[in-house]
């Protein structure tokens, strides 16, 4: 048999200052026909699965470009169709293919393009025709529409935030389709509109048990894959907001019921699952008052991971004016005071403004006396899923009794990594700041004491029932108290 597989995927913030062209995707992770063969990243994880199961298998595999740019604003029109049709005319050249296996974000939004992942799936099909499967794999903060749905035959989604599960969902579309391919299952999906806009974390309650349900629904009554689309809050599209799917075997009824049974659920928890989030002002006064140490601050509103510019100043401005010692924060997206950490070199001394340089969102420029106490010019931290990801030039400055780390690559915190390699230790810190929303818990859980979450402000705001959407054709909690008006994303013919 003949495996068609490729990787095409950003996370679209169209709140970001920041444009996504072709270079945003070609200087980060670009592979053509061998990304699979490579150390993980991130954008080939799925691709190295599916590579390994279809080799041990005895497959054929045609590899396409592996391409993955960071989070940040709508990627320009011109890229995105370069390399959408880079994936479709290596598609063309490989015919005839017995399965096509995608990894996909499902939250890339280009100019003229909403729903970037439907598009290429729908152009995906044309070339095949509807008997070939076709499998996706997307990031559980994706905006699942239904032409997603009515095009793929198998949809799965992450079920883990931290995204510890890449390798796993992806031998889970490996092994849904090769059993479509037999004849063994009938793939039906359903999709379940929660009318919600949030972010949620699996790793702690309610969250935890309602993943573990999911899980458990699966291999029964005919379910074979049940997935929660947590959305992606920061994107301007019509299909923005949480959405359950739901794969079944020939049996719509089960994946309808299925669905609706879980977004009930969701409902039913949506109080007990929402994050509280901490002005500075109240993560400082609660960390200085208590014993535990290290505190970490989630800096969630910068997080690069959500296309936000990772510069904002606010909590290093709040510690600052608060005389607070024994911090350290990072990292700082700043490839100016990187440049000027260079010329100086470590020991130096110099007067540095760091942050605050890409406008209202990033707050004001915090000029400081540092000294330089550590350089990295290949600097880089453990990511998800067992990928390993650049942070570029990374430099450790000290200066107010803080430690900074400053990169010259825009990358939210992974891990602890970040500082130690810069050899800025951690153990004996009050405070340890991270511009992350959720993926810093694999490295810094086990280090934290106590975790606070704090919205300082930035591109990443977690005022959800305030972001200007101008697309959203449904009402959605929190906005809204009561948002249900009618079943959304299946038709009822599809039911019967």
């Amino acid at each position: 048999m003949k495996v068609f597989i490729s990787t095409l995927a950003t996370e679209t913030n169209t709140f970001s200052p920041f444009p996504s062209v072709r270079e945003s995707f070609t200087t980060r992770e670009y592979f053509r026909g061998d990304g699979g063969l490579r150390a993980p990243v991130l954008g080939n994880i799925p691709l190295i699965e599916w590579r390994r199961l279809a080799t041990s298998d005895g497959d054929q595999v045609v590899e396409s470009i592996c391409a993955f740019a960071a989070p940040a604003g709508k990627t320009q029109r011109t890229a995105y169709e370069g390399l959408r049709d880079e994936i479709l005319e290596d598609l063309q050249k490989a015919l005839p293919v017995d399965k096509v296996l995608l990894f996909l974000h499902g939250a890339m939004v280009a100019e003229g393009y909403d729903d970037c992942e439907g598009d290429i799936i729908a152009r995906v099909r044309e070339t095949v025709g509807p008997s070939v499967p076709i499998g996706v794999e997307i990031d559980l903060h994706c905006h699942l529409t239904e032409l997603m749905r009515t095009k793929a035959d198998i949809i799965v989604a992450f079920k883990e935030y931290p995204h510890t599960d890449i390798a796993e969902r992806a031998r889970e579309v490996y092994d849904l389709v090769g059993r479509t391919l037999a004849g063994e299952i009938r793939p039906v999906m359903a999709l379940e509109d929660c009318r919600m806009i949030g972010v949620w974390r699996p790793p702690t309650e309610p969250m935890r048990s309602f993943v573990t349900r999911m899980s458990e629904a699966e291999g029964h009554d005919g379910i074979l894959s049940v997935s929660f689309g947590h959305g992606f809050p920061w994107a301007d599209v019509a299909d923005v907001g949480a959405k359950m799917l739901v794969v079944a075997d020939n049996d719509m009824k089960a994946a309808v019921k299925t669905a609706e049974r879980f977004r009930q659920e969701l409902w039913d928890i949506r109080d007990l699952a929402a994050q509280r989030y901490d002005t500075v002002e109240e993560a400082i006064s609660a960390a200085l008052s208590s014993s535990a140490a290290p505190i970490v601050f989630a800096d969630v509103a910068d997080n690069a991971g959500a296309g936000a510019a990772a510069d904002n100043t606010n909590i290093l401005r709040g510690l600052i004016d608060r005389k607070v010692e024994n911090v350290a924060i990072g990292c700082f997206w700043d490839p100016v005071a990187v440049q000027m950490c260079l010329e100086t070199g470590v020991g130096g001394e110099l007067d540095l403004r760091v942050g605050g340089k890409m406008g209202p969102q990033s707050g004001d420029p915090v000029d400081l006396r540092v000294t330089v106490m550590g350089i990295k010019r290949d600097h880089s931290q453990p990511a998800l899923s067992g990928g390993r990801m650049s942070l570029g030039t990374g430099v450790w400055v000290n200066g107010a009794e803080i430690d900074i780390v400053l990169t010259s690559t825009r990358l939210q915190t992974h891990s602890p990594e970040a500082f130690t390699a810069l050899g800025c230790e951690l153990t004996d810190k009050k405070i340890i700041v991270v511009k992350s929303m959720q993926h810093f818990l694999t490295g810094f859980g086990p280090l934290a004491a106590e975790v606070r979450y704090v919205d300082a402000g930035g591109s990443a705001s977690t005022k959800f029932a305030t972001l200007p959407y101008s697309k959203k054709r449904q009402p959605y909690w929190p906005a809204s108290l009561d948002p249900f008006q009618a079943n959304a994303g299946y038709s009822q013919e599809e039911v019967r």
